[in-house]
């Protein structure tokens, strides 16, 4: 089901940290563990967990930790048109900005 509820930072964020957690559990790692992993203070993982705040840098190093890195290839990518129709409309709507 597609859903046109658009989403906040702090939804983002909030999610983003949720899914590093269920990672770093099916890992059987502590947080103490993963902050060290990541080469960052335990304050600050910790803090990111609970909060969803993080430089883009130390989440870069916790996705690598986890070996997720591939995870970010998808972040702003191309979109991927499924009909001819697609690619007509986007081309209609990019002339129009």
């Amino acid at each position: 089901m597609i859903s046109f509820e658009q989403k906040t930072a702090y939804d983002l964020t909030h999610e983003a940290a949720a899914r590093v957690r269920a990672r770093r559990k099916e890992r059987k790692l502590t947080q103490a563990q993963m902050a060290k992993k990541a080469g960052m203070s335990f304050a600050s993982y910790k803090r990111f967990e609970q909060t969803g705040e993080i430089a883009f840098r130390s989440l870069c190093n916790i996705a690598i930790a986890l070996g997720c890195e591939q995870d970010f290839d998808e972040l702003f990518a191309h979109r991927q048109y499924t009909s001819i129709q697609e690619v007509i409309d986007a081309q209609r709507d990019a002339r129009k900005r």
